[in-house]
């Protein structure tokens, strides 16, 4: 069962950051979604911007559509559907930059993973895809509400394939958070992307803090690109670590490059990448947790199907005393409660 958190009862410490919202309870990337996070003590909400055919940042995980809105049933669109290389694969669907932000508003959000969330299927096509504008909206306006700051961290969703077809993602995205008032160092706000060069750019245009994404395989579509041959490995070596802290204040990286999995998927013992990070000064939030059984190390998992809770307290229990400086969770609450267990004074 989910539970709210009071502001006055929100434990200092690592961050809890609603990973595309609480997208545990309510389909992802909607203010439903955003809202619920927050009520349940997230610190931060988490945002992925895309853009529409006429420049107007949306949030949505990946540019195609399909498996996270109504588009399919629209025969209006059907014509939209569409094949793109996207950062070098072949994608297949309807594109965000295909359609205005007025079509847009009519198509409506659907639960992503029904085969593991079949109760998020309820709230299937209540809800429009929000703007950035209606998410920094909503995050004010919580923030009012709950007496303490609601953050936001947003990340830039294949920045380069934007740019290369004349709707790059910054230039909006700065003027929001100008216009929010948000750009300032002290501002409840993350940048992130896993790419490299859009980093370093908003690093001489906004104030707020950024955040180099690394995955556990493959490499930064932006390096790539230009023949560069580090991948992401590289990136979370000492090396890789110090050169990021020339543009970043912090990593974002798989949990399995904090705590690896052995072969039969049990946690294993920690790597030295937090130690690794801190020593260049750079903060550490890895992604993702989640409750259900697919999603959590061998040991963990309990005896139902994917789609059953299993052990999540322990998998948190072992990022945070890793020495992880906060988390992207689907659930919140489950995270917030950790958090707090692990945090007792005792």
């Amino acid at each position: 069962m989910s539970v709210l958190i009071p502001a006055t009862a929100r434990a200092a410490g690592p961050l809890v950051i609603g990973h595309r919202g609480a997208s545990g309870y309510r389909p992802e990337h909607t203010l439903a979604a955003y809202e619920l996070a927050a009520r349940m003590g997230a610190d931060y909400i988490e945002p992925d911007l895309v853009t529409t055919a006429d420049g107007v940042l949306v949030a949505r995980h990946e540019p195609e559509i399909s498996a996270t809105t109504d588009v399919a049933e629209h025969p209006e669109f059907a014509d939209r559907r569409t094949t793109k290389t996207i950062d070098g694969f072949v994608r297949h669907g309807w594109f965000t930059e295909d359609f205005t932000l007025a079509e847009l508003n009519t198509l409506r959000a659907v639960e992503r993973l029904p085969h593991i969330r079949q109760e998020n299927t309820i709230y299937a096509e209540r809800y429009r895809v929000p703007t950035l504008a209606e998410v920094l909206a909503l995050r004010a306006r919580l923030s009012a509400e709950l007496g303490r700051d609601i953050g936001v961290y947003i990340e830039t969703k294949n920045p380069s394939y934007f740019a290369s077809i004349g709707l790059p993602l910054e230039p909006a995205l700065v003027r929001a958070l100008r216009e929010a008032g948000l750009d300032a160092p002290d501002a409840p706000v993350f940048l992130q992307s896993f790419e490299t060069a859009n980093l370093r750019m908003l690093r001489g245009e906004v104030a707020v803090r950024l955040v180099q994404l690394i995955c556990a395989a493959g490499a930064p579509a932006d390096l790539a690109a230009v023949g560069d041959p580090r991948g992401y490995l590289d990136l979370a070596t000492a090396a890789g670590l110090v050169e990021i802290a020339e543009y970043a204040d912090g990593i974002g990286p798989h949990k399995d490059l904090v705590i690896p999995r052995s072969a039969d998927g049990a946690l294993g013992a920690p790597s030295p990448l937090v130690s690794q990070a801190h020593a260049a000064g750079l903060l550490v939030h890895p992604f993702t947790f989640r409750n259900e059984n697919a999603f959590l190390p061998a040991q963990f998992r309990s005896g139902g199907s994917g789609a059953d809770y299993g052990d999540a307290f322990a998998e948190y229990e072992a990022f945070l005393r890793a020495g992880v400086d906060g988390f992207f969770s689907d659930h919140p609450d489950t995270a917030v409660a950790a958090r707090s267990a692990v945090l007792a004074p005792v």
